[in-house]
């Protein structure tokens, strides 16, 4: 008897320690670490981006790691992350990256930071000009189909949402929905498999295509985008705005299907239903993943019975596994919108862009750290 109340405690202790919270130390400076390598990398935030061709800076890999960054700083409140926010933004003077005319939501991204920034000073007009002029162009409009691809929900939902509250104009929550109903339910038949509770990144990826091995194309990192947009919406949006509930169920169903598919490493496979689709550890997914399931333990949608112990495995994961001691973060699948991209990936490899990445572990860091 006395021996199998030993074993009984030694079990409860076991269950315990697993889900013991990170300690919040170690947990800032990892994140400290990784951004510091790619300020040092990228001491001009204006400097314009060389690889096939050359890129302004306010592209939409540069908007999520800014996004990501002032996450940061609400934990980490050190100026030197807010002046180098400002000085992007200064230096590609406060422009959307394709132009104001543009609906495209790449070029949309930048104005998530653009708006914080002008909502800290809002004596700095030009911070705010461009993205609103830009978005005020789509609201005129009657044109609804242009956000083909599920990325694009990421990219542009937060700044019609962040509009909308700013001036107390559901004008820009009811163009944002019928855009997002166009993704979820018109663009290529539907992208949205309400079946399997995932998203197929674009047209191209709706059946009949499937993966090498017969399975359904449900990429990683697309996948991520989409719980991230439904993460902003339920913390921009007022819970009583007239289409939060269904944000919130379509947050809700995407993290009861992401649960079983988490690798037993903490990772999440860039082919979600195929784990032989270039399977592996990948930080970008695992990280947007991680992230909506500690927002919504901490923000009291999701249970940590159940979400808790996913969460850190995947965050000690992307530690253990991605992060170098320089701060350089490995394992991070490059641009593009299947598993096969940018394939092989390593330790060692360097995504094309190093920015989307981080800003994406910043994300869930801030959030792992907030967890109590």
């Amino acid at each position: 008897m006395q021996r199998f109340i030993v074993m009984l405690l030694m079990l409860v202790s076991s269950v315990g320690m697993s889900q013991r919270l990170p300690n919040r130390k170690n947990t800032i400076e990892n994140m400290r670490l990784a951004n510091e390598y790619f300020m040092k990398t990228w001491p001009d935030p204006a400097e314009k981006i060389v690889l096939d061709k050359v890129r302004t800076s306010n592209l939409w890999t540069r908007g999520i790691y800014y996004e990501g960054l002032m996450d940061f700083y609400k934990i980490d409140a050190d100026k030197k992350y807010i002046d180098y926010a400002i000085a992007w933004g200064d230096g590609n003077k406060w422009a959307t990256w394709f132009g104001v005319k543009s609906r495209h939501a790449d070029s949309h991204c930048c104005g998530i930071t653009y708006i914080d920034l002008y909502q800290m000073d809002t004596t700095q007009k030009q911070r705010l000009a461009e993205i609103k002029a830009s978005i005020d162009l789509m609201l005129a409009s009657d044109k609804v189909d242009d956000w083909t691809w599920i990325d694009a929900l990421q990219m542009a939902m937060p700044v019609f949402a962040k509009l909308g509250v700013m001036y107390k104009d559901e004008r820009y929550f009811e163009k944002m929905h019928q855009l997002y109903l166009h993704s979820k339910n018109v663009e290529g038949g539907g992208l949205f498999n309400a079946k399997d509770g995932l998203w197929y990144r674009d047209k191209d990826f709706v059946p009949p295509f499937k993966t090498p091995n017969g399975k359904e194309c449900y990429w990683s990192r697309g996948n991520g985008w989409v719980v991230a947009a439904m993460v902003k919406m339920l913390e921009i949006l007022p819970k009583n705005a007239k289409n939060y509930k269904e944000y919130e169920e379509m947050y809700l169903t995407m993290m009861k299907s992401l649960l079983p598919l988490q690798r037993k490493d903490g990772f999440w496979n860039v082919s979600l239903a195929d784990p032989d689709d270039f399977g592996g550890p990948e930080l970008s997914g695992t990280a947007l993943f991680a992230y909506g399931m500690a927002w919504g333990i901490n923000n009291g949608y999701l249970s940590k019975k159940n979400y808790l112990k996913p969460t850190l495995k995947a965050w000690d994961a992307m530690n253990k596994t991605c992060l170098h001691p320089d701060g350089m973060l490995g394992y991070v699948q490059s641009t593009g919108k299947e598993p096969k991209d940018g394939q092989p990936l390593s330790y060692d490899k360097k995504a094309n862009f190093e920015d989307y990445g981080l800003g994406c572990y910043l994300l869930v860091g801030t959030q792992v750290y907030l967890l109590k």
